[in-house]
């Protein structure tokens, strides 16, 4: 009786995402991604604090699944050149540090990949809303992670 609530409630929501998706724009829909693995992240950290492992590892896996399977699949190298391979790189490490993370309880690590991922972000953002500058461009160029990159890190940027 009380779970039909909770699933109409459930129904309206993904039918408003649903909408939300098929309105959208390219760029709007690469937002979209970033925000999903945002909130992924912060439930994440979230559980993390709660000591529910399932969860925390299911919010992780979650938002390693939306870098991986969304955001790193959908780079056209050919196309985005030295950008597309900084943000392939970007993204294997974003990948490494929450694998990292959820091993070992890290919540400094999420933390960066969420610093990492609203900065992207911000820049697509701008995109969606106007013509990007050279100084948006540069944003996304500019972005090194926080601690020292794995050697796994140094070789995806690396392009061998």
């Amino acid at each position: 009786m009380f779970g039909f609530k909770n699933n109409g409630a459930n129904v309206y929501a993904q039918m408003g995402l649903e909408t939300g998706v098929v309105a959208a724009s390219p760029n709007k829909l690469v937002v979209m991604l970033y925000e999903g693995a945002i909130s992924a992240c912060r439930n994440a950290i979230a559980h993390m604090a709660n000591q529910d492992i399932q969860r925390k590892g299911e919010m992780i896996s979650k938002a390693i699944l939306i870098i991986e399977g969304g955001l790193r699949l959908s780079l056209d190298k050919k196309a985005g050149g030295e950008i597309a391979e900084s943000l392939d790189a970007l993204y294997a490490y974003m990948t490494q540090r929450l694998t990292m993370a959820n091993i070992h309880n890290q919540v400094a690590s999420i933390e960066e990949v969420i610093k990492l991922l609203s900065e992207i972000k911000g820049a697509w953002e701008a995109i969606e809303n106007q013509k990007p500058t050279p100084a948006d461009m540069a944003k996304v160029m500019a972005i090194k992670p926080q601690a020292a990159p794995t050697a796994n890190y140094n070789r995806l940027a690396l392009g061998a």
